[in-house]
């Protein structure tokens, strides 16, 4: 290997996705010398050599740098390209939504003991076809309810997707609950157990499709089969370490129901918390009604756009709803338009400070003689054709994506017959 003041300047470098540069420098003899720049993430510097063909065979380098061990860890759990495939949010959000995988699946284990303990396992006078009746009806209640959760709530998953994230953990830890209170009533074993499978069958339903929601806002370079494949490798590690755990746990703590309760309880705790972590640590950047509401609050009130982290940061995680009518037409931006309408008619109704056109607005319709509705609709109308195209800048400038949003419509469209003296809304 020849000398570093041998070497020339450099030919060219090359990087693997965001890891570190590494050059390439043509030495004396005519051989090309890579920095291994893999081996500075453990504080060493090296270069390789790749000989001229036709050269000594027997030294040449190999034409790639090893790699350190975490390197081979990314590979296999995170996407490819991280982080920069990925959401700036990914890394925090997998974090505690690992964390509370792994206490939920700590939980489940201690409900799964005790359903099996009610179903008699271990008891000689339990019958096989009273198990197996306790186990058809139970499993039946779950299908009918996924499938009548899908039909009542799908189109509305998406809109939502933090807040039915954290409902569906939360049923879940009442769904195991309810397990490990069955064998205590045995005369209400199979309706508890069935009504704790039709929560669960609820939990899959909503939790499968939020987590769909998130995957599309987490994959930066349409990668989303990838950043769905590695979650559920992420999600197959940490199960298996938490049935690792729950091999040692439970017969530490199945001769002791109030140890077990008390277990589960701390373990119920744990994957609450962690589950309101991994929510908040999610920074969506399309508009859904709750987000909206916060950014022009504050865009009346001061005059400035909250960017999407500061928005997810305040996001309430239980909303209200604002109902306008659409045009058979209306597109994103109609209906991001209409939803701020909406919106307005109701900050008209409070006490806080607005800009100066709304506020005397508000004031002509609280002192002037009582208006119709229709009319005051129509005034505040005429104040959005003034104040939301600087707003729809405002948002487009700190962040958010406005050609796209994540407000809750249906399919339900009215059109008016217009006449001159009509305008549209």
């Amino acid at each position: 290997m020849a000398d570093d003041a041998g070497l020339e300047t450099p030919l060219c470098s090359e990087q693997f996705g965001s890891g570190e540069a590494r050059g390439c420098r043509a030495a004396a003899d005519g051989s090309l010398q890579w920095e291994v720049g893999g081996w500075r993430w453990w504080g060493l510097s090296r270069a390789f050599t790749v000989k001229p063909e036709g050269r000594d065979a027997g030294e040449v380098g190999a034409s790639g740098a090893p790699s350190p061990p975490l390197s081979g860890l990314q590979a296999v759990f995170l996407p490819q390209g991280f982080p920069d495939s990925v959401s700036p949010d990914y890394l925090p959000y997998q974090l505690w939504d690992s964390v509370q995988a792994f206490a939920s699946s700590l939980s489940g284990s201690l409900a799964t003991q005790a359903v099996l303990l009610g179903i008699g396992v271990g008891n000689a006078k339990a019958t096989v076809s009273a198990a197996t009746a306790t186990w058809l009806v139970k499993d039946s209640t779950g299908m009918l309810g996924r499938i009548v959760f899908a039909w009542w709530k799908g189109s509305k998953l998406d809109c939502n997707a933090k807040q039915w994230r954290l409902f569906a953990d939360i049923l879940n830890d009442v769904a195991m609950f309810l397990e490990i209170m069955a064998p205590v009533y045995p005369i209400c074993f199979t309706m508890t157990v069935s009504t704790s499978n039709l929560a669960k069958c609820i939990v899959s339903v909503a939790g499968g499709a939020t987590r769909a929601a998130l995957t599309v806002h987490q994959a930066r370079r349409n990668n989303m089969a990838d950043v769905s494949a590695k979650d559920s490798s992420q999600e197959t590690l940490v199960n298996l370490a938490g049935l690792l755990v729950s091999l040692l746990m439970l017969p530490l703590v199945s001769g002791c129901p109030g140890f077990s309760l008390g277990c589960f309880f701390f373990l119920t705790a744990l994957h609450i918390y962690a589950n309101y972590r991994a929510v908040r640590a999610l920074v969506m950047e399309t508009l859904n009604e709750g987000r909206l509401r916060l950014v022009l609050k504050h865009y009346l009130q001061r005059g400035e756009v909250l960017d999407p982290t500061a928005a997810n940061r305040m996001e309430p995680l239980w909303t209200d709803q604002v109902q306008v009518v659409l045009n058979q037409k209306a597109g994103p931006k109609t209906i991001l338009r209409a939803a701020t309408h909406g919106l307005m008619l109701g900050a008209l109704q409070g006490d806080g400070p607005l800009p100066a056109e709304l506020e005397e607005l508000r004031n002509r319709v609280r002192a002037g003689p009582k208006k119709e509705s229709w009319v005051v609709v129509k005034e505040t109308h005429e104040v959005l054709d003034m104040l939301f195209p600087k707003f729809l800048k405002g948002l487009q400038d700190a962040g958010w994506k406005t050609e796209k949003h994540q407000l809750e419509v249906d399919e339900w469209r009215a059109t008016w017959l217009l006449s001159p003296e009509k305008k549209v809304l």
